[in-house]
């Protein structure tokens, strides 16, 4: 059963990273995969607070937080799980963007957004219609860049909702 899940994640994968040869895609997802490396979220976090009424303190301390927790949790699993990125795995698989790191299972790109997009969308929902299109561009991205297995977005995608709701009981909102 595993093996026939790995070779579907491979299969999904390759379609999926096959897009680079369409004009375009490269940059784009680049572009959104180099934002979702922290640069977008850390500007969002100084954001909230400046440009919100009332500020939204708490939401970017919350964020914050969690965003330290996520941070250390997704480099204990990658360590611990050690699952080659695709492209080194498969020749058939291009790398058009430069690991941050050798590992892939989890994402952490898509970890954070959806934490980030979670607490964020839950303090201020009028943020939602920004916040969702450009987290499913970076989960995307992961894939279509040769980065990560569809797996390993998925597993980013549930652990960064787990860890933002737990983050929201814990500060009581």
């Amino acid at each position: 059963m595993l093996q026939h899940i790995e070779a579907l994640d491979l299969r999904l994968c390759r379609r999926l990273n096959r897009q680079l040869a369409l004009t375009g895609v490269r940059e784009v997802f680049v572009l959104v995969s180099r934002l979702g490396n922290g640069m977008f979220w850390y500007a969002l976090i100084v954001a909230l607070p400046l440009l919100t009424d009332p500020p939204a303190v708490g939401a970017a301390v919350q964020m914050a937080a969690t965003g330290m927790i996520a941070t250390g949790l997704h480099g204990i699993l990658k360590t611990a799980l050690s699952r080659e990125r695709p492209f080194m795995t498969s020749p058939s698989i291009t790398c058009a963007c430069p690991p941050l790191d050798r590992y892939s299972f989890p994402s952490g790109h898509t970890l954070h957004a959806v934490c980030f997009t979670t607490i964020a969308v839950h303090h201020v929902p009028a943020l939602a219609w920004i916040l969702l299109p450009f987290t499913m561009l970076v989960m995307a991205s992961r894939i279509v860049l040769g980065l990560h297995y569809p797996s390993d977005v998925a597993a980013g995608a549930a652990l960064g909702l787990g860890l933002a709701l737990a983050s929201c009981t814990l500060f009581g909102v």
